[in-house]
């Protein structure tokens, strides 16, 4: 049978992943987060920034606070450029390993890291609403009455 035909989802995982480049896990990631050595995850492979950190559009501290952990949810926060994300293919250096993926998933995006629904869509979007609605009611109100 051939490698790349295994039946075990698991094997097959890390196979796939170790085609693509050397797996790290998170662990082996978190020493690497200072001005020496930086790395970062993001959507689960692995970059080497340390050359890029006085390059940074955003300065060097940006990196260094998510260097050595995921900073995918940071980076899609900042909403990257399509030049930046190609950029990080030079920076590229492996993948993360497949049990720690499972930790990152596929997030709500209501949810906060901390597992708990965020501010903005459990109160502020529905309050928002709320008062778009009522300054409407109020506007047509007072017009029906002018007119």
């Amino acid at each position: 049978m051939d490698s790349g035909e295994r039946t075990e989802t698991g094997k097959r995982t890390v196979e796939a992943a170790a085609e693509a480049g050397p797996v790290f896990t998170l662990e082996e990631v978190g020493k690497r987060n200072s001005s020496r050595e930086a790395w970062l995850v993001i959507h689960g492979r692995v970059y080497d920034v340390t050359r890029f950190l006085e390059e940074h559009p955003g300065g060097e501290e940006v990196l260094l606070e998510q260097a050595g952990k995921d900073a995918t949810e940071s980076f899609e926060d900042v909403g990257h450029s399509t030049d930046a994300r190609d950029m990080l293919q030079q920076y590229y250096v492996g993948e993360i390993h497949p049990h720690d993926r499972k930790k990152e998933g596929s997030k709500d995006p209501s949810m906060t890291s901390s597992g708990q629904a965020s501010f903005w869509s459990t109160w502020l979007i529905p309050i928002f609403g709320a008062l778009v609605l009522g300054l409407m009611y109020r506007y047509y109100m007072l017009d029906g009455r002018t007119s």
